[in-house]
């Protein structure tokens, strides 16, 4: 599922470097295939830098911040990621607010997660952002006590935060100075005790487990335990635990032929899950928080899913008539076999645009925690 929607979207220095006692391993280098999914993400930026929805008239900040953390994970096109950055820059309060629409007071939670993860990703000022303390902004939504506390929620409006929007917030505010602990806390309590994590919380069932049948999410799941080992690396060690249980949940999840499921409306195989969840099994299988066999079966889970999204990829020998979109990752192997026949059509161009930077996360070779360093 597209993580500018429902959840997200990812280069280590050369050499190890330590974290609180962690060892991480070089960064690998992005596969041949991320960086032609990324130049052709670049492709569908407008001249402004940003990704503009023909369909329904509107810059779609989600998407187009998507593509710069596709940008930024492989290292390809420099000057447009830094041209897109500034246009969001220019535009926080279009994507987190509906200032636009003449309604002050709202934030989205989601979104400012998001913006403050973009920030770090980008080596930008998460305390300056187009003008924004985007840090003291993500601070502010998070619920200080009861029985959400330590969740970021929508303010001024009805509430649709989730897990994938905690993640985001954690993300952003571990790169930026540290996460607080109560943060970290109400997403554990998001994990079952098989593993997984659910997208919605719930008031009436605070954890996991207290819920009835509860829908365990591998997309929010792959952006949860890269959240958590990310608030591990800055000193959070209950996150740790959190972050290896999921990534091993994670890996009992995956197909024999290397893809994902999403759950609901994404309940069948797909790029955007393959794509995160396979970056999350990478991300803890180089930790140091896994035994050597279990680091060995979630990279080998990571490689598998890199070859399955690879599968889904135009190139020039099975593009057919969609030769001009040489380098996209489609959703799924319907979008694929009718490009094949039919190219990629105005009304299909958007599911491409949202499925290509969150699959080619998991050929990327980085984590979401580690993207831009």
């Amino acid at each position: 599922m597209h993580i500018a929607v429902r959840h997200m979207f990812v280069p280590l220095t050369v050499g190890a470097v330590a974290f609180t006692g962690l060892t991480v391993p070089a960064q690998a280098a992005s596969h041949p295939s991320a960086v032609r999914a990324a130049r052709w993400q670049a492709t569908q930026l407008d001249a402004k830098g940003g990704i503009f929805n023909d369909q329904f008239n509107f810059t779609d900040w989600g998407l187009t911040a998507d593509t710069v953390i596709a940008l930024k994970a492989t290292g390809v096109k420099p000057q447009i990621a830094k041209k897109s950055t500034a246009y969001i820059a220019a535009h926080v309060r279009s994507y987190n607010s509906l200032d636009d629409s003449g309604q002050p007071g709202v934030r989205f939670s989601g979104p400012t997660g998001k913006l403050l993860y973009l920030a770090t990703a980008t080596k930008s000022n998460p305390r300056n952002f187009g003008g924004f303390d985007l840090r003291a902004e993500s601070l502010a939504l998070m619920t200080k006590s009861g029985v959400n506390k330590g969740r970021f929620q929508d303010k001024g409006t009805t509430d649709y935060s989730n897990s994938f929007g905690q993640s985001l917030n954690i993300l952003g505010l571990a790169r930026s100075g540290g996460v607080p602990s109560d943060a970290v806390k109400f997403l554990i309590k998001q994990q079952c005790a098989a593993g997984g994590f659910r997208l919605f919380p719930d008031t009436a069932a605070p954890t996991c487990d207290q819920a009835t049948n509860p829908i365990l999410d591998p997309d929010t799941t792959g952006i949860a335990v890269q959240s958590l080992l990310t608030a591990y690396k800055s000193g959070n060690k209950a996150a740790g635990p959190a972050a290896r249980k999921g990534a091993l949940w994670l890996l009992g999840q995956q197909a024999a032929d290397g893809s994902f499921k999403g759950s609901g409306p994404t309940a069948s195989p797909n790029t955007n899950s393959t794509g995160l969840a396979g970056q999350a099994l990478r991300a803890v299988g180089q930790s140091g928080l896994v035994s050597k066999t279990k680091a060995r079966a979630l990279n080998a889970g990571a490689a598998k899913a890199g070859r399955w999204v690879r599968t889904l990829q135009l190139t020039p020998g099975n593009a057919g008539k969609a030769s001009g979109d040489v380098g996209a990752i489609a959703y799924n192997k319907a979008a694929f076999t009718e490009a094949q026949q039919n190219g990629i059509t105005p009304a299909k161009r958007d599911q491409w645009r949202r499925a290509n930077p969150q699959a080619l996360l998991v050929l990327a070779g980085v984590a979401l925690g580690d993207i831009g360093k």
